[in-house]
């Protein structure tokens, strides 16, 4: 007995890709360079991305995370900043009774 010969299989025509939100693609971007811009443009593409179903929520989303990340961490850094200047003007503005 001879095995039937076997079909290729060949797979189903991929359908058009969604377009990806070029809201969520700037809301990256500006969550390295202004934080705050980049949690309202995330926010704002993740509304717009429910909406029209187009892909790029995970880039949405790590706008926003980013975003509060970098915000937190500058916040903190100026806090230390300028409780470490105020800590060396009162150290300097003291007077020993010299």
């Amino acid at each position: 007995m001879t095995e039937p010969t076997p079909t290729p299989y060949t797979a189903p025509a991929a359908g058009p890709a969604r377009p990806t939100n070029v809201l969520s693609i700037i809301a990256l971007i500006a969550a390295f360079i202004i934080p705050l811009a980049g949690i309202i443009v995330g926010f704002i593409a993740l509304g717009q991305i429910k909406k029209t179903g187009e892909a790029g929520h995970g880039l949405a989303l790590a706008g926003v995370v980013l975003g509060f990340v970098f915000t937190a961490f500058y916040l903190i850094f100026f806090i230390v900043y300028f409780v470490i200047i105020a800590a060396t003007l009162g150290v300097a503005g003291t007077t020993y009774g010299y």
